[in-house]
């Protein structure tokens, strides 16, 4: 993550060390007995280890850490909420799978993103009265907890902490049931930190009532950026307080029912969040250092078992409220887990597989799970929701506001699969960008709730867009999108906001690149060839060619003297010298990394750069290492920019070295436990691209819906799209040590191309493979079956 003047703070990532000793702990057991899913369908959740990514699977490249960063709480398909435990060693995501001290549970998370947020409203049982300040004095109120008595399924949570308290969390779109069951002996007591988001908070402010708490915090600052949200919550309880207060700072004050404050974020957390990559080093950050605060507790009879229901609103108390009572129901938690499992069965059951090793299963049908988590639900139950505009506004409750955003990374292969799966939720995410960037007046990045961040760089929704359309998800104003993408990808400055959505504009219009920044460059090519994909689409062919044009801008930055895509100066010229390993003008990778990045025009880079066998040659030492972060010449697949570079054998005749490839990634990359992840998992992509390279195949062209093949990991895959259409893949010898195609029909037909046309997405079929163990040096490797490349 380097870091950018004026509008764009790169990624920070890292993963914390242990602060202090840590029992050294094992996983417990987390897949419950088989049990039938609803309509007929199989217990998929079974397979779910929601706590794959929590730690660390390889060394911190530099780029958020080596840990996925994930989170193991309850949540259901893009809720809103996602209740889940914090420990004290901060890792992005809220939970280090190492540490065993949880600090609170919090309602609000990210999974897997390289920066911190959220964790915004952290309840915590303790035994015994508040007599000291949770503020002052917060590592009273830690628990410690075993892995053993930990139960993490997708939709629930449960936890027995090491002081008698046994904790079950479950959730729905916008609000969360937990029971906390007390030991007898001491009083009960529940705290919630209203200021205790992991960034701090400007403004928190909480009510107590009769058997209800309230409340609500201003945080945000997203990667160290001045990036704000307010949420509000409105927690009821299933019986009266016996005794309640609060605190501010260092004061506790008994039966007060009021309080309002400020919390800064954690000053070493805070600080970490703007260093640039060179500074990172692996560190233990403690968090639970005193600090400033707003918080209450109230007390229930010792031995209690209490239910709370909590909603959850970015629009008021009154929304929060209002979402508890549409979708609370009555406090059960065993309903509440009973359908959110249910809802997630629904989600996993679109894909069904057989064969595969049961660890294969598990880390299948994890990655789904995490694919499915975000984008979140942002509006209320009635439609109302916060805008980029800061105003609030009224949706279609039928069509909800969307928000989270990883847009640099999901563009890649993440909304394709939301767009496969969930094409009117794929709609509603375009939709929602589209609405975002009419009220801000410009398209965002990395978008968090409701404000820019501009994290990261490219112009990445525009490509999110156009490829959730090519997809199907076709039920958003698409004409209304297209004009707007052609707005930002040709308005110079910044907005009102202070936001500028492409850095280096001016020159990119006039030179055909960006001085000094290669990435930027390639980035805003790829953009712009899927703006001119949907207007092809919507048949506005003057803009089609407009941005058809500009997408050939990846011209500019090729040297025919080093064979790499490299940044140039403001006189177009090139430093004298080059190392293809150096970082410097390209973002979280390297020139060696980077000069792939022409995914729509592979066979005009594939030209430039000698030809099949001079690239077949170049690739194969490209792929000596699989993650190496960004400081070697080799493939750096635990982050994105060299997501597309296995699939490039199939553009030279190769594609047998694809599918060996792919089937190398999938084994080396991925696991089934905690440190099932080589790198950030960002808020689904990596996942995603699990998804699709066991299913054997991949969404490699920006704006468009051609699928390009390595080979399936399992013996059978039926994908059930919604209104029934299936792609059904079978390879009844698939299996370990024969990962080569030999031959594929299509629908019945033979068929030798390593690609599939944008129909066979829209109208579904079936793939029948022969795979070996033995390379076949004649299937896909004709020129004419190469996949397409548009020059």
């Amino acid at each position: 993550m380097a870091q950018r003047d004026r509008t764009a703070v790169r990624r920070f990532r890292r993963v914390a060390a242990v602060v202090g000793a840590v029992s050294v702990l094992t996983a417990g057991p987390l897949v419950p007995a088989v049990s039938a899913a609803p309509d007929g369908g199989q217990d998929l959740a079974r397979w779910v280890e929601p706590r794959v990514g929590t730690q660390p699977g390889d060394q911190d490249m530099g780029t958020g850490g080596g840990a996925g960063n994930t989170f193991p709480g309850a949540d259901v398909p893009f809720g809103m909420v996602q209740w889940s435990p914090d420990t004290v060693t901060a890792q992005h995501g809220g939970y280090f799978y190492d540490d065993n001290r949880i600090k609170g549970f919090s309602l609000t998370h990210l999974s897997g993103a390289g920066c911190d947020t959220y964790q915004d409203f952290p309840f915590m049982p303790t035994i015994g009265d508040v007599t000291d300040s949770p503020a002052s004095l917060p590592q009273k109120y830690v628990s410690t907890f075993s892995h053993a008595d930990e139960q993490a399924e997708p939709g629930s949570y449960r936890v027995a902490l090491s002081d008698g308290v046994r904790v079950e969390l479950g959730a729905t779109q916008r609000t969360g049931t937990g029971r906390f069951s007390y030991p007898p002996g001491a009083p009960a007591t529940l705290l919630v930190n209203v200021a205790g988001s992991v960034m701090g908070t400007e403004d928190a402010h909480v009510t107590i009532g009769p058997d209800y708490i309230e409340g609500s915090a201003r945080s945000g600052r997203f990667c160290g950026t001045r990036s704000s949200y307010t949420v509000y919550f409105h927690a009821r309880f299933d019986r009266p307080f016996q005794r309640f207060g609060t605190w501010h700072d260092d004061v506790v004050t008994a039966n007060r029912t009021a309080e309002s404050g400020s919390a800064p974020a954690n000053p070493v957390l805070d600080a970490a969040e703007a260093l640039v990559p060179q500074s990172l080093s692996m560190r233990p950050i403690d968090a639970v250092a005193p600090a400033p605060g707003v918080g209450a507790y109230v007390g229930f009879e010792a031995g209690a078992s209490v239910t709370m229901q909590v909603g959850l609103s970015f629009v008021s108390i009154d929304g929060a409220r209002a979402n508890l009572a549409a979708e609370g129901g009555t406090p059960d938690i065993d309903r509440v887990r009973t359908d959110a499992r249910a809802a997630w069965n629904a989600r996993l059951n679109q894909i069904r597989v057989t064969g595969g090793t049961d660890d294969q299963r598990r880390t299948f049908y994890t990655a789904l799970y995490h694919a499915l988590l975000q984008p979140n639900i942002f509006s209320d139950v009635d439609g109302r929701y916060a805008g980029f505009d800061k105003a609030m506004h009224t949706t279609d409750p039928r069509h909800p506001i969307y928000t989270n955003f990883s847009g640099w990374d999901i563009y890649r292969s993440e909304v394709q699969l939301l767009a496969l799966l969930a094409p009117r939720e794929a709609a509603d995410i375009a939709r929602s960008m589209t609405v975002f960037a009419r009220e801000g007046g410009a398209w965002d990045r990395w978008t968090v709730a409701n404000d820019y961040t501009g994290v990261m760089n490219g112009d990445p929704y525009h490509i999110i867009v156009s490829s959730i359309y090519a997809f199907g998800a076709t039920d958003f104003d698409a004409t209304q999108a297209l004009s707007q993408m052609a707005v930002g990808a040709s308005t110079p400055g910044v907005n009102g906001q202070g936001y500028e959505e492409r850095p280096g504009l001016i020159d990119y219009r006039l030179r055909g690149y960006v001085p000094g920044q290669a990435s930027d460059t390639l980035e805003y090519t790829s953009a712009d060839f899927a703006i001119a994909q949907l207007a092809d689409r919507l048949r506005d062919i003057p803009m089609r060619e407009e941005f058809l044009t500009r997408a050939r801008n990846w011209h500019t930055l090729f040297d025919p003297g080093t064979g790499y895509l490299r940044p140039r100066d403001v006189n177009g010229a090139f430093a004298p010298t080059f190392d293809p390993a150096s970082p410097d003008g390209y973002v979280e990778g390297n020139g060696a990394q980077y000069t792939w990045m022409v995914p729509y025009d592979l066979r005009g880079l594939i030209d430039a750069l000698g030809g099949d066998d001079a690239v077949n040659t170049r690739l194969d030492t490209f792929f000596t290492k699989l993650n190496v972060g960004t400081k070697e010449p080799y493939a750096f697949l635990g982050n994105e920019p060299t997501l597309q570079t296995p699939w490039i054998y199939t553009y030279t005749g190769a594609p047998a070295k694809t599918q060996a490839l792919v089937d190398r990634a999938r084994g080396q990359l991925f696991r089934a436990g905690p440190n099932g992840l080589v790198g950030n998992d960002d808020l689904g992509e990596m996942s995603s691209w699990y998804v699709w390279a066991a299913l054997g195949m991949y969404p490699m062209i920006p704006g468009r819906a051609e699928l390009v093949l390595n080979s399936p990991l399992f013996t059978s895959a039926t994908i059930t799209r919604p209104g029934g259409r299936t792609i059904t893949v079978d390879a009844p010898n698939a299996g370990p040590g024969r990962p080569y195609v030999t031959a594929l029909a299509v629908n019945g037909q033979s068929w030798t191309k390593p690609w599939l046309p944008e129909s066979f997405v829209t109208n579904g079929g079936t793939l029948d493979y022969t795979l070996s163990g033995t390379a076949d040096p004649a299937w896909g490797s004709a020129a004419a079956d190469a996949p397409p490349s548009f020059r």
